[in-house]
């Protein structure tokens, strides 16, 4: 774990070292942090590292930057940072201080709210149209697990990967462990 303040010192020191691939950059949002997630690949010498740092949380409820976790960009060290520093942005809500165009990539510039944040909550309507409306969600697959279940009537033959709000499905899910 490195400290959030020496990320840009420890990323330049190991792309120094020979770690001149950054395959990804994502966070996580724990309950009390944002943790970020770099991983580096070093193709010469067949090595690979996680480098991890944790942000505090900030108030990622708006659209406004200042009240984000910062970071250092590390697009001066890595120029893939770019888009996957953009991403993590748009979806868990850090500011990358010195990222040279830090905007969204995969929302609207105007949306509310960061999507991959606990706390998020959907916007009803965006530009007057409905985001989630019900017509265009598949009930039935969400359901397909269940229904599955009850037709081999042994929950242990069967893996379902879509969570319930079903209190039997719950049991089940811990049935099968």
């Amino acid at each position: 774990m490195v400290e959030a303040g020496k990320i840009l010192e420890v990323c330049k020191a190991l792309k120094a070292e020979g770690f001149n691939v950054l395959q990804a950059v994502t966070g996580t949002d724990y309950a009390d942090r944002i943790e970020l997630t770099y991983i580096l690949a070093d193709f010469t010498n067949n090595r690979e590292l996680l480098l991890k740092t944790k942000l505090g949380r900030g108030d990622g409820s708006g659209n406004n930057k200042d009240t984000l976790p910062k970071i250092d960009s590390v697009v001066s060290v890595w120029n893939a940072a770019n888009f996957q520093e953009r991403e993590t942005y748009d979806m868990i809500g850090v500011n990358f201080v010195g990222h040279p165009d830090l905007r969204r990539i995969l929302t609207p510039d105007d949306w509310q709210g960061y999507p991959l944040r606990r706390d998020y909550v959907v916007q009803e309507k965006y530009l007057d149209m409905v985001v989630n409306p019900a017509h265009k969600i598949n009930s039935a697959d969400h359901m397909f697990g269940k229904k599955l279940k009850e037709e081999i009537g042994d929950p242990k033959k069967v893996s379902a990967s879509w969570k319930s709000n079903d209190a039997d499905e719950s049991e089940d899910a811990k049935d099968g462990e």
